[in-house]
Order: structure tokens, then sequence, then C-alpha cells
């Protein structure tokens, strides 16, 4: 499907990136059991019913933060790194995208006006939740995929 894609890195999935454009009916799970953040397209016809229901409380056991960002509006540039802090390379999201990151480490540029909503575990831990790093050189940026 060329509206999904699974960005991996030496085997390991770093990130599932799910385009606007993307259209099945029914629900598509896009992320595997293993991963702590569940993603998901439901598309369903005038009239379907979810029965009612409520969610039980269950332990789960969270070791890393997984994000999950939809675009609403304009274009962010997404970097991919390692967990050692070396770039790897890079994707354009636009309006109506969405990605869920799954591992890995990752910066951000905004390259047109952005409107965007994160979804993680929370709450959120301040500092303690992540290790900054300096960016890749502009200069050495490799962008693949559709850039529209």
């Amino acid at each position: 499907m060329d509206s999904i894609e699974h960005c991996r890195f030496d085997g390991q999935l770093y990130a599932i990136i799910v385009r606007a454009s993307f259209r099945q009916p029914g629900i598509t799970f896009f992320s595997s059991p293993e991963l702590s953040q569940q993603l998901a397209f439901m598309s369903h016809p005038e009239g379907k019913s979810i029965a009612p229901h409520r969610h039980n409380k269950v332990t789960r056991e969270v070791h890393f933060t997984q994000e999950v960002l939809l675009i609403q509006k304009g274009k962010l540039q997404v970097d991919f790194y390692t967990e050692a802090e070396s770039y790897l390379e890079s994707r354009v999201l636009c309006a109506g995208d969405i990605i869920l990151l799954c591992s890995g480490a990752h910066g951000f540029h905004v390259l047109e006006p952005l409107e965007m909503f994160e979804i993680k575990q929370g709450p959120y831990a301040g500092e303690n939740d992540k290790t900054r790093f300096d960016e890749v050189p502009a200069s050495e940026i490799r962008i693949k995929g559709p850039v529209s």
C-alpha cells in the first residue's frame, strides 16, 4: 500500500506513517501487539452500530513513550535518528497524515505553518521523559518519500 509506510532502519521499526489518502472499509490496525501505542483506521457505512462498551482495568507495562502525531494543517519534516543520536533520514508529513513514532530518536522542522495533535502515554514526566541532543546540519538532510 502506497499510503502506508513502515520506516525501518537496520530491521527496527522506527515509525508507521499513514498518509491522508488511506481509505479502506472496516477496521485496519497498523500497529502490532508488541507496541505500547495502538494505531487503527476505521471506516463504516451509515447505520453501522458499535455496541456500547467500557474498557476494563488492565495493567500494562510501558518502558518507552510512543507518540502519534496527526497533522491537521501545514507540513512537518520528521528527522529520524538512532538511539546513539546518529542521523538516518527524514520524511515530510502533510495535512491529514498521521505517524506513530515507535522507537529510535526523532526531531522535527516545521516547513509550513503547522497545526497538529500529539497523542502519547501520559502523564508527561518533564525533562525525565527525554534526552535532548544536537540536530543534524541542514546540508545533511535526506528526505525520502513524497514531499507534496
